[in-house]
């Protein structure tokens, strides 16, 4: 996993959120609400998401583009099983937990190079997932 985890809050601007992915090099935030992580901001949902809006960044909040619910993993899980629930949920990040103290984030790409052997596993999750149609609905 990542320490420390980079997390803005819901009222953080997204300007300030992209300011925050960029000069930190990294994919994603947790959006905390106080100290429990309510969502998560990737770089494509800052981009995409932010843009559906059609407002100024500085006037979108992390909290309206953020992904959420978040599906969080206790720090003692082991990486099997976050890759399980990575699969199962279809998420790339997974912010850790001690009790109910944020500790850390793991991705998908953590995972991949902790246990190679875990790759395809994880290709499931990085495929974009297929829409259901209106006539498959």
């Amino acid at each position: 996993m990542n320490t420390p985890v980079k997390a803005v809050r819901e009222d953080t601007s997204l300007h300030e959120v992209i300011a925050t992915l960029s000069n930190f090099d990294i994919n994603a935030l947790v959006v905390v609400q106080g100290e429990k992580p309510v969502g998560i901001v990737t770089t494509k949902d800052a981009l995409t998401r932010g843009y559906e809006y059609g407002l100024p960044v500085s006037a979108v909040k992390a909290g309206m583009v953020a992904s959420s619910p978040v599906t969080t993993i206790d720090e003692q899980a082991s990486v099997q099983e976050a890759a399980q629930i990575m699969r199962r949920k279809h998420v790339k990040h997974l912010p850790v937990m001690r009790e109910d103290c944020l500790v850390g984030m793991v991705s998908d790409t953590d995972i991949i190079f902790a246990m190679p052997s875990m790759m395809q596993m994880m290709e499931e999750v990085c495929r974009p997932q297929k829409q259901q149609t209106a006539e498959a609905s």
